[in-house]
């Protein structure tokens, strides 16, 4: 990237409207969250159709958690990195940002090496621990062994993007995303529908393609004049660097373990209720992840646009762009929500026939859906305060509000009150509470205060 360009990119982040600035940075990222979980959807929809139900609950909801366990931690920690390098290049320190990227490919193979290893040795040990029913456990600990044996590629992805994205290019990675879904689909329709490969050949299909989606924006980053540009025979581990953006991702990394060990508790006695619950659970969660998706993209998207404007020192600019981002999140949340409970009688219809699989899924979509409003505020502030550099408190707040209160509620309420209905109860509960711990943190308690309460000059939409 020129000086020129760079410096028009970075213009636009720190002076002018901030609605279109923040949206700008969104859709993007939403599109490309969208392609993303395309990819395991794509799984779940072919298997669920052309092999059959046992198929869908061994790609679906199990294995979706025991891969996130591993790879949420990595891409969290990664928004660490993405941090620094935005706060950096809001500053015009292009020394550091180059030192950053580097570090964060070091830092990404060493952990897809680790990753290699311990997925593939520990998750069928997790599996056994989950209760998987023993008809979909041979299938279920394939999909996620290969999945893991081609994890490095996902990382170097993943790490790419953040960088891109933190520099705020969020068009490219997202058109990798889309190159890299068509793939999944073709060699999914190859794998499973044409050769009858099953289970194993969506895992194959997905590791290919995003092997395919790696490899573009090494391309891009290799290819660079930017600040950010990646030279492979420099990659190194510079460890004042390594340090500071370890410190600011690790909560958030340690965050998305918790959450998906909270998951993985609820998801055990999910798979108590039988196969056609855990069904009925994975199709769930392909459609709710529309509301995920979205509303983590538009985080990503605050992150962003906090994060270098702090670097350029623009306090009313984070003032007025955490009233709009609340703005924001408020309309996409009740549009999403909207969306999902017009369609809830044909949606289902995508993964499965099974009437009784419907009628399951359904109902534990009109018991969270309507409640999607008392959790956008968790990941509206959590995305301000991490832009400020603030991630270990609202780590805390969120394993105490969702995470150590969905444990409990497993192992107490759902214990008395053995149904699939107070189970997924535990997800609305945890949004309130927490909710409620990230305003008092957020307006009384963070340095977000500092700049929440000054005076404002004026108001720029």
């Amino acid at each position: 990237m020129t000086i020129t360009k760079r410096s028009k990119i970075l213009n636009e982040i720190t002076n002018g409207p901030i609605i279109p600035q923040i949206l700008m940075l969104f859709f993007p990222v939403l599109l490309g969250t969208l392609f993303q979980q395309l990819y395991n959807t794509t799984d779940a929809a072919i298997v669920g159709r052309f092999v059959g139900k046992n198929a869908l609950a061994a790609v679906g909801g199990t294995t979706s958690m025991v891969i996130g366990l591993f790879i949420g931690f990595f891409v969290s920690l990664s928004s660490g990195f993405a941090v620094i390098i935005a706060q950096r290049y809001g500053a015009g320190d292009d020394e550091a940002v180059n030192e950053c990227v580097h570090t964060s490919f070091a830092f990404s193979l060493i952990i897809g090496i680790l990753l290699t290893i311990v997925g593939t040795t520990l998750a069928p040990k997790i599996l056994l621990l989950m209760n998987v029913p023993t008809e979909i456990l041979p299938d279920t600990t394939a999909y996620i062994r290969i999945y893991f044996i081609g994890i490095i590629p996902n990382l170097i992805y993943n790490i790419g993007a953040a960088i891109l994205r933190a520099i705020g290019d969020t068009v490219r990675p997202l058109f990798f995303l889309i190159f890299g879904c068509i793939c999944n689909i073709i060699l999914d329709s190859i794998f499973v529908i044409l050769l009858k490969y099953g289970v194993r050949g969506a895992a194959i299909a997905t590791i290919l393609s995003q092997a395919l989606t790696s490899l573009m924006v090494l391309a891009v980053l290799s290819t660079s004049k930017g600040s950010y540009r990646l030279s492979i025979g420099k990659i190194h581990l510079n460890m004042l660097f390594l340090k500071k953006m370890v410190y600011l991702g690790m909560p958030a990394g340690f965050q998305n373990n918790m959450f998906n060990i909270a998951n993985i508790t609820i998801q055990s006695a999910v798979n108590n209720f039988g196969t056609e619950s855990m069904a009925a659970w994975a199709a769930y969660g392909k459609i709710d992840s529309i509301f995920w998706m979205s509303i983590q993209a538009l985080g990503i998207a605050v992150t962003t646009f906090i994060g270098q404007n702090y670097g350029a020192g623009k306090k009313e600019r984070i003032k007025q762009g955490t009233v709009k981002s609340i703005f924001l999140a408020v309309m996409i949340t009740l549009i999403i929500m909207f969306c999902i409970l017009s369609l809830r009688n044909y949606v289902f219809l995508i993964f499965t026939n099974d009437e009784n699989v419907i009628k399951i899924g359904i109902g534990i979509l009109m018991t969270i859906v309507p409640l999607y409003l008392t959790y956008f505020l968790i990941e509206i502030f959590s995305s301000i305060l991490r832009g400020l550099g603030d991630t270990l408190i609202p780590m805390l707040l969120t394993a105490l509000g969702i995470c150590v209160f969905r444990v409990i509620w497993v192992f107490t309420a759902v214990k008395h009150y053995n149904t699939l209905h107070t189970l997924v109860m535990a997800y609305p509960l945890s949004w309130i509470i927490t909710s409620i711990l990230f305003i008092i943190y957020s307006l009384f308690l963070s340095r977000l205060k500092n700049f929440l309460f000054i005076k404002s000059n004026s108001l720029t939409y």
